[in-house]
């Protein structure tokens, strides 16, 4: 069984305070959503201790995989990320874990995640395993999905970077 790491670092201009509320925002769950190009989405944050579990499941068309690929997820891609948030540390900063998985396919992302201050503001740091459950093939999926995974990271940066600058 193969496994294909993912380490993605997202910064933002804004404390640690400021860009976990972001984070644990429904509004901005559902546009980062909207702004991934979802046929369908839903979003939502629960509180858990002092931190937050924050659910997104989104559809999303297929049209960018291989075809071997497609022919496993069919045309759209069910995608549903789960965060866990932990509580602040003194200085803002929090870990938890994602997990990432995509429905009808035996594709999973697990991830440990680090928000924390950073010179110019906050970093979101990603550092994921995933895994296809497929015998023969996982690393081949595993290679096709790993650039959806960072282009939905890299896409949830540039959603938190404008959310940022129109909050501030």
């Amino acid at each position: 069984m193969s496994v294909m790491k993912i380490s993605e670092t997202m910064t933002y201009a804004a404390p640690p305070e400021t860009v976990y509320a972001m984070v644990t925002d429904p509004t901005f769950q559902e546009r980062k959503c909207v702004e991934a190009g979802a046929r369908k989405h839903e979003a939502a944050v629960t509180p858990a201790g002092d931190g937050a579990r924050v659910v997104t499941r989104r559809d999303l068309p297929a049209d960018g995989l291989p075809d071997f690929a497609k022919s496993i997820v069919g045309p759209t891609l069910s995608v549903t990320e789960t965060y866990e948030w932990g509580a602040p540390a003194a200085d803002g900063a929090r870990s938890g874990t994602l997990v990432v998985e995509v429905a009808g396919a035996p594709v999973a992302m697990r991830s440990t995640i680090k928000l924390a201050p950073t010179s110019g503001g906050t970093s979101i740091t990603v550092e994921g395993d995933l895994k296809a459950s497929i015998p023969l093939f996982g690393a081949k999926v595993e290679k096709a999905a790993a650039p959806a995974v960072v282009d939905a990271i890299r896409a949830e940066r540039k959603t938190g970077t404008a959310w940022i600058a129109e909050h501030a």
